[in-house]
């Protein structure tokens, strides 16, 4: 019943403020932004360079050094209000040799090389490597249902694939990524001595797929890496006829840690300069591909929404301000440092959008906030639908992004770019994620759903 009643007041209340609404005036406008970044958009070849000069951008690497020089000087040519850089410690991470993992003298097939890639944050196996017989599950419990006794000396193989069945696919990510995070804590627990994921997407195909994992307190560290999704097939249905010894060999290592910066630019307001309306993305990326979809995508889009509203002669009301967070990948540093400054300085978020699910054809918005907030602000989004809806844009509750989240406790408004995230998780890292995956009108498209967020976001507030 109280569903309903929301449902009724949010109808009620979109069909009065509308009548509020310039709607004639906006619709120029939002056009006029669309015809900009369609027409004469950076964003496309802002992301060329960025995969060019710095692929691979891990936190702590001289490419992640090269992105944060890069972006600077692209905020510099666009005669913003302010230009500077946040320093923040990451950890660094160093991946090594490239990955070796081989199903050992099968009776039915031999020696077989898989394609393989040491998880983030891993610790190496060590120049010689290891061997050691393996067991497969499914999920963490099973671990624990195993014991010392079914895991202790061998190499446990985590084999729950991306549900294939549901539709958002960030929600079926969401279903199997715990085995890829906590998977080697789980098993080193019960003396396991390396840990092989399969590779987080709904593809079979033989491409790995890396990202971050972490140990428990206390527990001794093992190795892991992921598998291709046709070698996961592969090993799965050999253990289903035969053991299977694999050979595991990884030198990655985690080094002292770095300072890296989060790259900042804004246009400040003309009448409400001290209310932020934050769009970003995150600068870092896993340092097997260019990084384009995941996040060099998010953080064109960021730069290319200023650029756009200055090239349209637009002077906002409050200050617009780009975010180029480091560190996402591999810890949130980057996130964490500037809601940390942030508060210190006592700002204030009115609204924080964050682009981090690939440069894909824009489908919406999602937005959050602390519940104390939340109805009234989204009651106040949702009356622009009406403007978004001939983009085919759409908003809802839901998730926003790991970098502004911590902006929570200033009680604006988080809201996550949304475009289509079918293909998403075929390039989410692994090396094929390059300007090569990204189409240009798509990205440009994007750059301009965003824009038109803000502009109304800044011109009605919330």
């Amino acid at each position: 019943m109280k569903a309903i009643l929301l449902l009724v007041y949010l109808t009620w209340s979109v069909l009065l403020s509308a009548q509020q609404l310039d709607v004639d005036a906006d619709a120029l406008f939002i056009r006029k932004i669309h015809q900009q970044a369609l027409s004469d958009g950076r964003c496309y070849q802002w992301l060329s360079d960025l995969c060019r000069v710095a692929p691979g951008r891990l936190a702590g690497s001289p490419a992640a050094a090269a992105a944060v020089d890069y972006t600077r000087f692209v905020l510099d040519t666009l005669k913003l209000d302010s230009v500077w850089l946040q320093p923040c410690t990451v950890s660094h991470w160093v991946r090594g040799d490239k990955e070796q993992a081989r199903i050992v003298n099968s009776r039915k097939m031999g020696s077989v090389d898989m394609r393989a890639l040491a998880l983030g944050n891993s610790v190496g196996t060590g120049p010689g490597g290891l061997t050691a017989e393996v067991v497969e599950v499914h999920s963490l419990d099973a671990v624990d249902s195993l014991g010392r006794k079914g895991v202790e000396g061998k190499i446990v193989f985590f084999n729950r694939p991306m549900d294939p069945a549901i539709v958002n696919t960030f929600a079926a990510y969401g279903g199997a990524v715990d085995q890829r995070g906590a998977g080697a804590a789980r098993a080193g627990k019960y003396g396991a001595v390396g840990v092989l994921v399969r590779s987080m997407t709904q593809a079979i195909d033989t491409v790995p797929h890396t990202g971050a994992m972490s140990y428990a307190p206390g527990v001794k560290p093992i190795p892991a890496m992921a598998i291709s999704t046709a070698d996961a097939e592969l090993l799965s249905a050999l253990l289903s006829e035969e053991p299977v010894r694999v050979f595991m060999r990884s030198t990655c290592t985690m080094l002292p840690d770095q300072i890296t910066h989060n790259v900042i630019g804004e246009i400040r307001g003309s009448e409400h300069p001290d209310e932020i309306i934050l769009v970003g993305g995150h600068l870092d990326s896993w340092d097997v591909g260019g990084g384009a979809h995941d996040d060099g995508a998010g953080c064109v889009h960021a730069m290319d929404v200023l650029r756009i509203l200055k090239q349209v002669g637009y002077r906002p009301k409050r200050t617009i301000r780009c975010v180029l967070f480091a560190n996402e990948e591999n810890g949130l540093a980057g996130g964490r440092t500037y809601a940390r400054i942030s508060n210190e300085n006592k700002e204030y978020h009115l609204a924080a959008i964050e682009s981090d699910r690939g440069g894909f054809t824009p489908r919406g918005f999602n937005a959050e906030a602390d519940e104390s907030v939340f109805t009234e602000k989204f009651r106040k989004l949702s009356t622009w639908l009406p403007l978004l809806e001939p983009y085919g844009l759409y908003l809802r509750k839901g998730g926003s992004g790991a970098d502004i989240s911590p902006l929570r406790s200033q009680k604006g408004l988080l809201v996550g770019f949304e475009p289509d995230t079918q293909r998403y998780f075929d390039f989410h890292h692994t090396r094929n994620d390059n300007i090569d995956a990204v189409n240009k009108r798509e990205l440009e498209l994007g750059a301009a759903a965003i824009a038109t967020l803000v502009y109304l976001i800044d011109k009605y507030g919330l």
